[in-house]
């Protein structure tokens, strides 16, 4: 197997087929895998518990403490 990093500027048309391209491959063949799509500053973990936040209905934030009420400290 050989690992490939690529740096993509997603605001040029090259970029945004290129990147699309990658990701169309990585969802339809398990033999391509992307390990890091930097396109978020924050950790993984982070951005699974505020996605996992977001789909639970009637949660109730305190304002005071929001780490804590989402389930993050």
């Amino acid at each position: 197997m050989t690992t490939i990093t690529i740096k993509i500027n997603e605001r040029t048309k090259a970029g945004k087929t290129l990147k699309n391209l990658i990701e169309l491959f990585s969802k339809e063949n398990k033999d391509i895998e992307i390990i890091s799509d930097n396109a978020s500053p924050y950790d993984s973990e982070f951005v699974k518990k505020i996605k996992k936040a977001e789909t639970q209905k009637g949660v109730e934030i305190d304002p005071k403490n929001v780490w804590e009420s989402l389930g993050l400290k």
